[in-house]
């Protein structure tokens, strides 16, 4: 395969709510990003996908887009937004935007046009039904934050579809003006100079409601392919699409260059390992180790050449990692850097979230009525009514809830963490005062300081990049081991995936020491005792 400035880099993602309030309204903003680029710098990364900052009423905190060549006045300007680009540039690191185009926010021009008349020129990029012949619903199609995908306009009169909140009506991307019209749109954002496109839920776009194909439909690859050609083809950008339903065939689909659609996925199947099979995200089970290692070896492995994959344990969806799978209490240091050992040694981008390089944890809530997240606040009153236990529900919420991931970044144990001196928008975690940047920073021994050197090893070793893959299947169940080879260089990366002690054994030489999550490590590696979370990587002698 040809090598791309993406297979280089690791990238961070920011949510700008919560990331750094520049004008002390307790709202992270663009200016906030601006005077935090140089510890971006420090930290090594070559890319931020920023999250939405287009001009949204905000009922999905910014995923309802209202406007997409205008910036959330809560966050600043296009004149801020053009600053943070060319900031970015200046510390070798590109601005990827998230690119959201399977729905727009009911307050949008084109919607508030299309339900005037059936005749608008706008109604057709909606998806519109009459009621059934007995006044029913159209079909049973639940959207994703509860409730039927079906609200009725009356204005309109017909039903819309929405397959998230009733405000961000799906766009009808058969539609080939509509199509147009989100390429200009993407054309004038890659002008101003970004490196790229997050694409939310892109596998989503080709839906056909009536037959209830709601992800991977019919035309999905001819529109990324149009989009292709009709936008960032000619250019050296980053493009990765958000594909809950992927599987590595597709994802070949997706990300082989010669297919013209996109540079990588982010593909879930690691993500639900925590989920009673065929229920929802909130109905839990414990990780079972063995299953996490079968799904990362088969993605590693299963790719080839052929694609390119993301890696990633945390986003502004999902709860903290070192909460979730790690230890945050009395292991959450040596936790916080196997995870991130055991994930930054593999092939693929890695991301980084806001938070995950100092170890930020999750912050656990006793009632609704500090929730703000709208998909945890639906999820509560719906089982509620169902005759779901209260407590077991905020339960589910604190274990998978999206706030968890979009309390306010912990810089220092001043004053609200740093962030704003006004009451932030989302409270911060109480642990900020030992959990943050400034004493990260002065730790040589930090979390953020592991994440720094596995991004200037990816960055010096093309093994980390390019080399094969290969799990080792011999160890004890909670030992996640595997051998990366490259033009005949072999390292062996071994993590202990529990608080116990376990037993690893490897008859083989070692040449030397690449990186560790403790000190003191014998690298006699004959029936070693791993201490609890302990990860390092080796090099192979021969």
């Amino acid at each position: 395969m040809k090598k791309y400035w993406w297979q280089e880099i690791v990238m961070y993602q920011i949510y700008p709510r919560s990331f750094q309030d520049s004008n002390n309204d307790g709202i992270g903003d663009l200016q906030g990003i601006i005077s935090r680029l140089d510890y971006l710098q420090k930290l090594g990364i070559g890319g931020i996908w920023l999250s939405p900052v287009y001009q949204s009423p905000n009922d999905d905190n910014g995923y309802d887009i209202s406007d997409y060549e205008a910036i959330m006045s809560e966050f600043g300007t296009i004149a801020d937004m053009e600053k943070l680009i060319a900031e970015a540039d200046k510390r070798d690191i590109k601005i990827i935007m998230d690119l959201v185009v399977n729905h727009t926010s009911d307050e949008h021009q084109w919607f508030i046009e299309a339900r005037q008349s059936k005749t608008s020129e706008y109604r057709d990029f909606y998806v519109w039904r009459d009621a059934q012949e007995n006044g029913e619903l159209p079909n049973d199609l639940q959207s994703i934050f509860s409730g039927s995908a079906w609200e009725w306009d009356e204005v309109a009169g017909q039903y819309y579809l929405h397959f998230f909140s009733k405000k961000q009506p799906d766009l009808n991307w058969e539609n080939a003006k509509l199509r147009q019209k989100i390429y200009e749109m993407m054309n004038f954002w890659i002008d101003k100079g970004i490196g790229g496109f997050r694409m939310d839920v892109i596998d989503m776009i080709s839906k056909v409601p009536d037959q209830k194909i709601i992800g991977n439909g019919p035309h999905l690859h001819d529109y990324l392919k149009e989009m292709h050609h009709a936008t960032f083809g000619d250019k050296d950008l980053l493009t990765v699409g958000e594909t809950w339903g992927a599987t590595p065939e597709i994802a070949k689909q997706y990300s082989n260059p010669a297919h013209h659609e996109l540079s990588m996925i982010f593909q879930f199947e690691h993500v639900g390992l925590d989920e009673i099979p065929g229920k929802s995200k909130w109905d839990l089970r414990p990780l079972q180790i063995s299953e996490l290692k079968q799904v990362f070896s088969k993605w590693q492995t299963e790719l080839g050449d052929e694609g390119w994959n993301s890696l990633f344990w945390n986003n502004h969806d999902l709860p903290r990692i070192v909460s979730r799978w790690g230890n945050d209490g009395d292991y959450r240091v040596e936790s916080a850097k196997m995870l991130a050992i055991l994930l930054h040694m593999m092939k693929g981008t890695p991301y980084i979230y806001q938070g995950e390089e100092i170890g930020m944890t999750n912050r656990p809530i006793s009632t609704i009525s500090e929730v703000n997240d709208i998909e945890s606040i639906n999820m509560y009153q719906e089982r509620l009514a169902q005759g779901f236990e209260a407590s077991d529900i905020i339960h589910s919420i604190n274990a998978k809830g999206r706030d968890n991931a979009r309390t306010p970044m912990q810089w220092d144990a001043s004053n609200n963490a740093g962030f704003s001196k006004a009451e932030p928008w989302l409270p911060v975690n109480p642990n900020y005062q030992t959990i943050n940047v400034a004493a990260a920073l002065a730790d040589d021994q930090s979390i953020f300081y592991t994440y720094q050197r596995l991004i200037q090893l990816r960055k010096k070793h093309d093994l980390i990049k390019f080399g094969d893959f290969e799990l080792i299947n011999e160890t004890e169940a909670e030992v996640f081991a595997y051998r990366r080879t490259y033009q005949g260089e072999k390292w062996l990366i071994v993590s202990n995936f529990s608080e116990q002690s376990n037993f690893f054994t490897f008859d083989g030489k070692v040449d030397k020491l690449i990186i560790a999550n403790m000190t003191d490590l014998s690298l006699d590696l004959n029936h070693k005792l791993l201490r609890p979370y302990e990860a390092f990587v080796v090099k192979l002698r021969g």
